[in-house]
């Protein structure tokens, strides 16, 4: 099978079916804890629960105008090692019938990667032809809106999606809100950046602002450099409450984010650069020669050193915020509301 048809057999995204440089590689979990240096740089702790992977430098605020991430970092979660980049996103919970909740956990992706100690899969693909610029030292970006919780809301962001699995091959059958049903093997959260930059501003105000999605499959003009996309897959073991004698008695899903969202809607997740060197753009210059091995831990790019999915598993940060996780809590951390 082709490398790009086999891609949109796995992923379910027919849109990178001529997709030219492929690069997928897993990242274990790093750190689950609340903060957000995006959005509430120096905050400690953030309002809300993330779970974070990559490079062990992710603290509190990476200011990019004093924080190098490939020379903080001592060692990273991913595959590349050469990636020191963090990759985040909120945490899911199952809410009981008496109002508690307990964090569920990620695993590795049934697809390639079983020995990943959580965390997700991680993507960077390039489209088939013409010129694709790695991202810049001191980039970020963010995608979704924790505040949605309507389907007419989300359809500002089509490619932030849910995959029921009933095997760990199931694609198809996307959905943009909690799915409804037991999964069999868990839910699968795919988050799907856009691929266009303005090609000046590393960030923005909204950590969105600067990059855009293409229209028609052309970036727009306000947003002409075309960058790779960055594309997430997390897997989350709902397994423990596939019985619905658990659910909630008028049959509703269970399922709420660290931030209060029991719809699905309001998902997002947050990205920032921390490559060592060119080591990205070679991958992409590398166009279809970067055919990342779908089903197994080979990345069959130019990324420099690689390592281990166990050597990964080894990497890990400090806790800076000291709370609670553990069992059955009686409200979500940071006491954010399910609204």
């Amino acid at each position: 099978m082709h490398w790009a048809a086999l891609l949109a057999a796995v992923t379910g995204i027919p849109f990178v079916v001529d997709a030219g440089a492929i690069l997928r590689f897993s990242c274990s979990q790093l750190v689950v804890e609340r903060l957000d240096p995006l959005v509430n740089p120096g905050i400690n702790p953030s309002p809300h629960l993330h779970q974070v992977v990559g490079g062990n430098a992710f603290n509190v605020s990476m200011n990019p105008d004093t924080h190098d991430i490939p020379s903080t970092a001592t060692c990273t979660t991913c595959t590349p090692a050469d990636d020191f980049s963090n990759y985040w996103t909120a945490t899911l919970f199952f809410r009981a019938r008496n109002g508690t909740f307990k964090q569920l956990a990620t695993k590795g992706n049934p697809l390639g990667y079983t020995a990943a100690n959580g965390g997700q899969t991680v993507y960077y693909l390039g489209p088939n032809s013409g010129k694709v610029t790695a991202f810049k030292p001191g980039f970020r970006m963010t995608v979704g809106d924790p505040t949605f919780r309507t389907a007419a809301q989300i359809k500002k962001y089509p490619m932030l999606t849910y995959t029921c699995l009933q095997t760990g091959s199931t694609r198809g059958g996307e959905t943009t809100n909690f799915p409804t049903k037991p999964c069999k093997v868990g839910i699968m959260v795919s988050i799907r950046f856009p691929t266009c930059w303005d090609g000046k501003n590393l960030d923005s105000p909204s950590h969105q602002d600067h990059v855009a999605y293409p229209s028609g499959g052309k970036c727009p003009s306000t947003h002409p450099v075309t960058v790779p996309q960055v594309f997430y897959e997390t897997i989350w073991d709902t397994t423990p409450f596939n019985d619905q004698a658990l659910w909630p008695v008028d049959g509703s899903q269970p399922f709420v984010w660290s931030f209060g969202d029991p719809t699905g809607y309001g998902v997002h997740g947050d990205y920032v650069f921390g490559w060592k060197g060119d080591a990205l753009q070679k991958a992409m210059d590398a166009g279809s020669k970067c055919n990342s091995d779908l089903l197994q831990n080979n990345i069959n790019c130019p990324v420099g050193t690689t390592q281990t999915i166990q050597k990964g598993n080894q990497c890990s940060k400090k806790v800076d915020v000291n709370e609670n996780l553990e069992g059955w809590l009686a409200e979500l951390p940071g006491g954010m509301k399910v609204q």
